[in-house]
């Protein structure tokens, strides 16, 4: 079941509305490793001259620790 599905399922959307076109509308993101390992990727990494082209173990890393910490947040 890939995410999308799984939010859908959770949120009683089955078909129609697109989940996360409404989670965005209203300021809220569903993120997984990889797509915050590529977003800080591109912030960090492409603002100086970043010696490799697509995220690498500390850019996974560094989305690890965000996640982490991002959960433990909403979880207190």
């Amino acid at each position: 079941m890939t995410m999308r599905e799984a939010l859908e399922k959770a949120m009683h959307r089955e078909g129609g509305a697109d989940a996360f076109a409404l989670l965005r509308q209203n300021g809220l993101f569903v993120v997984d490793e990889n797509t915050m390992a590529g977003a800080i990727h591109a912030v960090y990494c492409s603002v100086v001259a970043a010696d490799h082209s697509e995220p690498n173990e500390k850019d996974h890393a560094q989305a690890r620790a965000l996640l982490e910490n991002i959960q433990q947040s909403t979880t207190a």
